[in-house]
């Protein structure tokens, strides 16, 4: 069931959403090579709790960490550890955090140091295809437009979505209804009206190569099975007043 959110609960999870940006921010001025993805971690859950909140991945059905830190090939729930950054990889931070009983999520991919072309269109292209996605978010579209947009963008730029994995309804709970796909549906008609007060988060997930995905044995790690780079974005967004606004921005 999708819930609409009060404006009340819409303030909060905004003022959540401020300290998601600024996690993001603080890490992707500290990803340089030579860093621990350990040491991002730390920084990240100390931001977090200095700042009233609580990491929600934090024990989410097990996970072990603060925050996600996936690399290159990994598309999400990448686990920190004494890793480190090198030159020419491609990072990224996925932060969701609870405060006064609501949930705020967001996730950017960024270069470490000097990247290759190929890797900047690739964050190009998934930052692009979420605003191709947020533009749709509008009353009286329906979620399925949202998937349609991202999935004919990353198309048209030869990459590929991920089809396992996408955005979701947010709020009391880090999951909510709907889930929302990134790729095209057999009728862009389909599926629930967005209606005004509701809140959600816009994931795409894209890669280089073919699309299909493995589970590492950490039972957390997600890949690309022939290894191809990836990247990830993701904002929360509430529609108020029939569009969408930014909930995780600076």
């Amino acid at each position: 069931m999708i819930t609409i959110k009060t404006k009340k609960e819409i303030e909060i999870i905004r003022q959540n959403g401020k300290i998601v940006a600024k996690t993001l921010d603080l890490l992707c001025r500290s990803a340089l090579p030579g860093v621990s993805t350990n040491s991002l971690d730390i920084i990240a859950a100390k931001f977090i709790c200095d700042n009233g909140a609580i990491p929600s991945s934090l024990g989410y059905n097990g996970f072990p960490k603060s925050i996600c830190v996936s690399i290159n090939e990994e598309i999400v729930h990448g686990i920190a550890s004494g890793r480190r950054l090198e030159e020419g990889q491609i990072v990224t931070f996925d932060v969701c955090l609870k405060k006064d009983g609501l949930h705020a999520d967001a996730a950017v991919t960024v270069p470490v140091g000097n990247v290759s072309e190929k890797a900047k269109k690739l964050i190009d292209v998934c930052n692009e295809s979420l605003n191709m996605g947020m533009k749709e978010a509008i009353v009286g579209n329906r979620f399925s437009h949202i998937s349609f947009a991202v999935y004919r963008y990353v198309k048209s730029q030869g990459h590929r979505v991920i089809r396992d994995y996408g955005g979701h309804g947010i709020g009391k709970e880090l999951h909510e209804d709907p889930f929302i796909p990134n790729y095209h549906c057999k009728c862009k008609k389909l599926g629930p009206v967005i209606q005004n007060g509701m809140v959600f988060a816009i994931e795409p997930m894209i890669c280089i190569g073919k699309r299909f995905v493995k589970v590492l044995d950490d039972k957390w790690t997600v890949v690309t099975k022939d290894n191809s780079l990836s990247a990830h974005c993701e904002h929360t967004i509430a529609i108020i007043d029939g569009k969408p606004e930014i909930l995780t921005k600076l």
